[in-house]
């Protein structure tokens, strides 16, 4: 058996990885699991997504020592602009001029990077990459896990950070409510004629949100934006397979020419879209984080940072165990985890949940009364601020890796 952990942190992902890398920060000790290498994971055309990273989320990258490494990488947001099918009543969500952006965009394969690259130099990061685990334990006294290949790896605390299809959740047999959208969303980047000057366009549909989210120009000067268009899961695979002349069509249709001509430029892939959230984050000797505890829809581009307000939380409250002389396994210091992370993650659930349906509503009357709310969102300022926090990660109690 190898040496033991205080964390044995099951998934090595975005957010597995940045809860290690955080947790080290602070002195304590992980192996980290993942079925996967990293040259897989970071591999061109393995992932084309990019993800949203908030204002509170890019503090706990700064906090962690990867600000350097990811700054020239990521477009700044400096706007949110909402609509319902390019119809009268947008909202304009622009921050102050001295609260800087509203986040930024970066490609996933670019933050993966950062963070292996990151995790190679730590040491109190034992890294088990291609590493199947066949069996979990956990009992009163620590966790353990037993590779494929024979090998034995403990630790006070395991934290699954496997996913949406987390086996070490279904496992521990956690209550969960789950259902499918019948959607599917439709990722790749697209070049564009006129400059996005730092916009995020969410344009609502009924068949679904069409989101533009502003990329840095290429090496070639070109405009970038990474799409997420949301369709019906029954016409995902008729999209996936349409003609490159074909989808520019169709996308530049959606755009309404707010920034001319378009190019996709990024291999085309659609991703089903569903809704799960864990009753329970917590168990014995057990922390749930990221898409293992919730799943949502990417309708607000939320879930990656919820991903990431879990590991910040977990490591503080274990830091703060610690500081005391307790186990990181400790039941106290996960009934505080289950406290402060459950209202907020079911919170954010519900409401983008309750965004996905509302907008979904196909008719003019529907559209009419969601133009009229929208407009009241764009007329009342502290209505307005109280979306840009959120949004920005920056509402709520929050743990000192989000702060700046």
């Amino acid at each position: 058996m190898s040496e033991p952990r205080d964390l044995l942190i099951l998934g090595g992902g975005l957010v597995g990885m940045t809860c290690a890398l955080a947790a080290a920060r602070q002195g304590i000790s992980s192996h980290v699991v993942d079925r996967a290498t990293p040259e897989q994971l970071t591999a061109e055309g393995v992932d084309g997504r990019a993800s949203a990273i908030s204002t509170a989320s890019w503090n706990l990258f700064g906090n962690i020592g990867l600000a350097d490494a990811l700054e020239p990488l990521g477009c700044g947001i400096e706007n949110i602009a909402v609509t319902d099918a390019m119809k009268p009543g947008r909202i304009d969500f622009i921050p102050e001029p001295h609260e800087g952006s509203l986040g930024r965009m970066f490609a996933n394969r670019d933050l993966r990077i950062a963070l292996f690259e990151a995790a190679r130099g730590e040491e109190l990061i034992d890294w088990h990459s291609g590493a199947e685990v066949v069996a979990r334990h956990r009992d009163a006294y620590g966790a353990n896990v037993t590779l494929a290949d024979g090998r034995e790896l403990s630790g006070s605390l395991m934290v699954a950070a496997e996913g949406r299809r987390s086996p070490t959740r279904e496992e521990a047999g956690l209550p969960l409510a789950h259902w499918q959208y019948d959607h599917a969303a439709i990722v790749t980047a697209l070049a564009h004629e006129k400059p996005h000057d730092g916009v995020a366009w969410e344009i609502f549909y009924s068949a679904g949100p069409f989101a533009l989210l502003p990329l840095l120009d290429d090496a070639q000067g070109r405009h970038r934006s990474a799409l997420v268009w949301t369709v019906k899961e029954r016409d995902a695979a008729g999209v996936t397979k349409l003609g490159k002349r074909a989808f520019e069509a169709e996308v530049a249709k959606r755009m309404h020419g707010i920034y001319g001509a378009v190019e996709e430029i990024a291999p085309r892939a659609a991703w089903p879209l569903g809704f799960h959230h864990s009753a329970q984050i917590t168990d014995t000797r057990l922390a749930l984080i990221g898409d293992a505890a919730h799943g949502i829809h990417p309708i607000a581009g939320q879930g990656l940072n919820l991903g990431l307000r879990d590991a910040a939380t977990l490591v503080e409250v274990v830091a703060d165990g610690m500081r005391l002389g307790l186990e990181p396994g400790d039941a106290q210091l996960l009934a505080r985890y289950e406290r402060w992370r459950g209202l907020d993650a079911f919170s954010v659930s519900v409401a983008t949940d309750g965004l996905t349906r509302l907008f979904g509503i196909p008719g003019g009357a529907a559209s009419a009364v969601r133009r009229l709310g929208m407009g009241a969102v764009q007329r009342i300022p502290a209505l307005k601020r109280w979306f840009m926090d959120e949004a920005r990660g920056v509402s709520g109690d929050l743990p000192e890796l989000l702060k700046a």
